[in-house]
């Protein structure tokens, strides 16, 4: 009788137990499948945005992000996510688990608070935007494949769909209009040339033709044809008259209303969304005169540093005078054809590439390219790096403006190389793609702080990696921190204290070396992305304070190699986020 009693409790335990486990993978297969749906939910409200990550089936989609009823959409899938959210067990959850479960809920916070201001009365600025990635997307070197009939199909609707887009567009800047919400005229001054130039005499001409010069050999005659009269057909009867349509209203109704003011402040509900576009891009509580204060205290910490540089090389005048001295000095303008400027990026590669497997552990397998900008968006553009698609079948690439090259002054490619391509931007966004162990949406996910911060802390490795041996070049590294920090003052003085245009210009010049054309450049980007330039800063400070914790916490068993590991391994993520990751990691070693 206690045998029989002993097996009948042993059973019913192992009936618990094994319902305990069957319950437990239902709970971790629903987050699975929550992930899973929510990176879908994502790219159908963002197609764009899912081209530009290798998710295909979005290529012949547009949305009208300006309007109310894609607005409602929004929130409707925010306020579905977080309801999902609510209903999840994360006690079942794993620790990667719930670090997804933690960007779910920012990513849906972050994207409510965003929409109680009327940001969609400026749909467009010289910046960013679909209009831009449009024209990127056209010239047929992106994201957006022209390899089979089907894909020119696709991009065809596109095309169509963007037409509409202008419409939209016009709408919503006709209500900003009524409204008082407009661009800065400096701003619009510069939106006009990027439409302007869409209008060609020959449609052969024209970007959005670019691909029909290099239709594939294996179409039919019959299929070519079919192509080109329909890709000539829509950009004469529906891109071009839009792109007039645009360039006169802006030129006509729009530049005339255009603000003096430059930052957000100037506008209703400026301070509310600037609060919010801190946050955002932060990933932080910190206030904007908080972060006012702490680019102040890292702008005068740099310029001591630089003053040090300027000891070095022996020049004797004050700081200003070296940084006009560092801006016109003809020996570091030494380029006569665009392609020596691409050759000097290769070169650096060619440097670190040895050195780079005693820091990285974890290196993508994803292919890199170096490209000059192109034509239509150079004299705007920043250096940038575009990542390449998850499966290999296209590189990350490196885009270098040079719109002038005989003043292309290359005193801080070294930094700028190690920012944007390897170890910066090219290693951290490949391998969050290639980590088979994360969901989709995490893949494919961007937090501006961790992101750039990782990108600005990968500059100070470049001694180590054998860069910098040129003082010069070592004064590119602090100018480009100097240019991270004057951020952190110049972005909350635009737009939080009141700052003009002029003021932030001056404030810049007098503390940084970059040319007056690119300094310009930069203060009006701030002025158009509000909040995006504070992020680079605060991410960087972060990933050096966690370095420093650990090598003081781990001491002989702290290895720098892979530190960095793990700071890439899972993608980017909230600092607070990381800050925990890096703290376990330090608790499971030390």
């Amino acid at each position: 009788m206690k045998k029989l009693t002993t097996k009948i409790v042993a059973a019913i335990a192992m009936t618990v137990l094994l319902g305990s486990c069957k319950k437990s993978e239902d709970k971790q297969m629903d987050f699975t499948t929550l992930t899973k749906n929510y990176f879908d939910d994502k790219n159908k409200l963002n197609p764009l945005d899912a081209t530009l990550n290798g998710q295909s089936q979005y290529n012949d989609q547009l949305v009208f992000e300006m309007t109310d009823s894609y607005r409602a959409e929004q929130k409707k899938f925010f306020e579905k996510y977080q309801s999902e959210l609510a209903l999840t067990d994360t006690t079942s959850l794993s620790a990667e688990e719930k670090i997804s479960f933690d960007i779910i809920k920012w990513e849906t916070e972050i994207g409510l608070d965003l929409l109680k201001s009327p940001t969609n009365l400026l749909p467009i600025n010289q910046f960013y935007g679909t209009h831009l990635t449009m024209g990127q997307l056209a010239g047929g070197e992106s994201a957006q494949p022209f390899k089979t009939e089907q894909d020119y199909r696709n991009f065809l609707k596109r095309m169509e769909l963007y037409s509409v887009w202008m419409d939209s567009a016009l709408v919503y800047m006709k209500k900003g209009l009524q409204q008082r919400v407009v661009l800065p005229r400096s701003l619009t001054v510069k939106v006009i040339p990027q439409f302007e130039d869409m209008i060609t005499a020959k449609v052969e001409d024209n970007l959005f033709y670019t691909t029909i010069k290099t239709l594939p050999k294996d179409l039919s005659e019959p299929t070519k044809k079919e192509l080109t009269d329909a890709y000539t057909k829509t950009i004469k009867e529906q891109l071009e008259p839009k792109f007039k349509q645009v360039v006169d209203f802006l030129k006509q109704e729009y530049l005339p209303a255009s603000r003096n003011t430059s930052g957000y402040g100037a506008l209703p509900f400026g301070n509310d969304i600037y609060r919010v576009y801190a946050k955002q891009w932060t990933t932080t509580k910190m206030t904007p005169d908080e972060i006012h204060e702490l680019g102040l205290k890292e702008v005068a910490r740099i310029k001591s540093e630089m003053e040090k540089v300027k000891s070095q090389v022996g020049f004797k005048g004050d700081i200003k005078e070296f940084f006009n001295h560092v801006r016109e000095k003809k020996e570091l303008k030494p380029f006569s054809k665009p392609e020596e400027v691409i050759a000097n990026f290769e070169r650096i590669h060619n440097i670190i590439e040895p050195n780079v497997d005693k820091f990285f552990s974890l290196q993508p397998k994803t292919p890199f390219e170096i490209r000059r900008t192109e034509a239509f968006r150079e004299k705007s553009a920043s250096a940038e790096y575009v990542q390449g698609a998850a499966d290999g079948s296209r590189p990350g690439i490196f885009y270098v403006p040079i719109p002038d090259v005989k003043n292309y002054n290359y005193y801080a490619d070294e930094d700028l190389f190690l920012h944007e391509a390897i170890p910066g931007h090219h290693f951290q966004i490949s391998l969050q793609q290639e980590n088979k162990e994360l969901p989709d949406f995490r893949k494919f996910a961007w937090f501006g702080a961790e992101g750039e911060g990782w990108a600005l802390y990968t500059e100070s490795l470049g001694k180590e990696l054998g860069l910098y041996n040129d003082p010069y070049q070592y004064f590119g590294m602090l100018g480009s921190e100097m240019l991270r920090a004057t951020r952190l003052v110049v972005d909350t003085g635009l737009h939080w204290k009141g700052w003009t245009r002029e003021q932030a210009i001056q404030f810049k010049m007098e503390n940084e070396a970059e040319p007056a054309d690119g300094i310009v450049m930069e203060v009006e980007r701030y002025m158009a992305m509000p909040g995006q330039a504070t992020s680079y800063k605060i991410g960087q400070l972060k990933i050096i304070e966690l370095r420093k914790k650990a090598e003081k916490a781990l001491g002989q068993k702290f290895d720098i190699r892979e530190f960095h590991a793990r700071i890439l391994e899972s993608g980017v993520m909230p600092l607070a986020l990381l800050e925990r990751k890096i703290d376990a990691w330090i608790a499971k070693n030390k």
